[in-house]
């Protein structure tokens, strides 16, 4: 087994580049180590794409800086008080740490000294999966045994799970985002008995770094299986001040072959927690969203509410021209979702509206307040009104009224 691993490290892109090789050569002097750790070697075991990678070393930050820019590479000081030096080599940055110990733990605020022993280091970090290394050539090096929990996709604390989470409560939510994004089989309980006893732990944790975590599980594949053991467990809730709709999401997450965006966190929280306006406007304010993300959420619950007001299928022109193509697929998607959950779905009938609207053309009103002035109406409010009035008139029409059509309609109006 350890060399099938080891022959997969080696043969894997990111850790042979020259890249990576040329902050292995800076570091690596006087007897110092250096060593990839986390999830760029997770990912690789376990065939996930690897979109960053941290090394671990021995050396001292301002070592890894010096000897980083005597190389010819570009050391960043991210995070010099924490051991962290961003090293950017190839046009690619790599997250350098020195060894850490923790010495006394106080939440997030631990009193942390830089070490040289690598077994200290893998046991401050929070789940065995993610404490292998490997070296430059692709040697793994698991100092924990977490080898077999990685293949067996087995979330597991390292140590005590209770001093695991206290050392950070968002470790709870990382627990279930780990497991959603890696996971298979059942939960570990021991895990699991710790997020629950330590729950009160979240409310002490900051707004930014709890939607953070959220949206992250909200994208992974098991994410509807983690949300409800989540909600069973009352840390839904706490994390977010309100209910779920675990029925509708688990719904949502069977057309992911049919829709991409039911992994788009905005669409997710909408199904999720979307009870009425103000829930929206809760959780928006609660996970401190930007606006691009609470504008989606807004216009796919104004859709998804136009949905549940009317018997039938509204038309895919006038659903794009009012909600936006985002906000009307959303909206679709959204109220489908629900439907579903209720066994009430027509599913072929809101699978051919989702590629209506996916195809059709955005309406463009094609009449403008210039065009009325051309011909003798005066500018001024009663002007904007006109043009409110035939453009109520054109989409009455199915959108189907040409500019002559309106411009004659204006001359009958005036």
């Amino acid at each position: 087994m350890s060399e099938k691993v080891d022959h997969i490290l080696a043969q894997a892109d990111w850790l042979r580049t020259d890249g990576i090789q040329a902050v292995f050569s800076a570091i690596e002097q006087d007897g110092d180590e250096a060593r990839v750790v986390g999830g760029a070697v997770r990912n690789t075991l376990l065939g996930h794409p690897v979109p960053d990678v941290d090394i671990a070393t021995t050396a001292l930050p301002e070592t890894v800086m010096q000897r980083a820019r005597a190389a010819g590479l570009k050391p960043v000081g991210t995070g010099l008080d924490h051991g962290t030096v961003t090293v950017i080599s190839g046009g690619f940055p790599y997250e350098v740490t020195t060894l850490r110990e923790d010495v006394e733990t106080f939440g997030r605020q631990a009193r942390v000294v830089f070490g040289r022993n690598w077994v200290r280091d893998a046991e401050r970090r929070d789940f065995t999966l993610n404490a292998l290394y490997t070296d430059r050539h692709g040697r793994l090096r698991d100092p924990l045994g977490g080898l077999e929990d990685c293949l067996a996709r087995r979330i597991r604390f390292i140590g005590d799970p209770d001093k695991r989470i206290q050392e950070d409560y968002l470790r709870i939510l990382r627990f279930f985002r780990i497991y959603a994004a890696y996971g298979a089989g059942e939960m570990d309980a021991a895990g699991l008995g710790a997020c629950l006893r330590q729950r009160d732990g979240l409310r002490h944790l900051s707004a930014e770094r709890i939607g953070h975590e959220m949206r992250r599980l909200l994208r992974a594949p098991l994410a509807g299986p983690a949300l409800s053991m989540m909600n069973d467990c009352g840390l839904w809730e706490i994390a977010t001040g309100g209910l779920a709709r675990i029925d509708d999401f688990l719904a949502l997450r069977t057309l992911s072959h049919i829709a991409a965006e039911v992994t788009d966190p905005e669409l997710g929280l909408v199904v999720l927690a979307g009870f009425v306006r103000e829930d929206l406007e809760r959780i928006c304010d609660r996970f401190r969203l930007s606006n691009a993300e609470r504008g989606r959420m807004r216009s796919a619950w104004a859709a998804m509410k136009r949905f549940r007001q009317r018997k039938d299928l509204p038309e895919a022109e006038a659903l794009i021209y009012e909600f936006g193509r985002q906000g009307a697929l959303d909206g679709l998607l959204a109220h489908w979702a629900g439907q579903k959950a209720r066994g009430q779905a027509a599913d072929a009938a809101y699978e051919d509206l989702l590629s209506r609207l996916r195809q059709s053309p955005l309406p463009v009103f094609p009449l403008k307040g210039a065009d009325l002035i051309a011909t003798g109406h005066a500018p001024g409010p009663a002007l904007g009104d006109q043009l409110k009035r035939l453009e109520a008139s054109w989409r009455d029409s199915g959108f189907s009224l040409s500019k002559d059509d309106l411009m004659r309609l204006a001359g009958a109006c005036s």
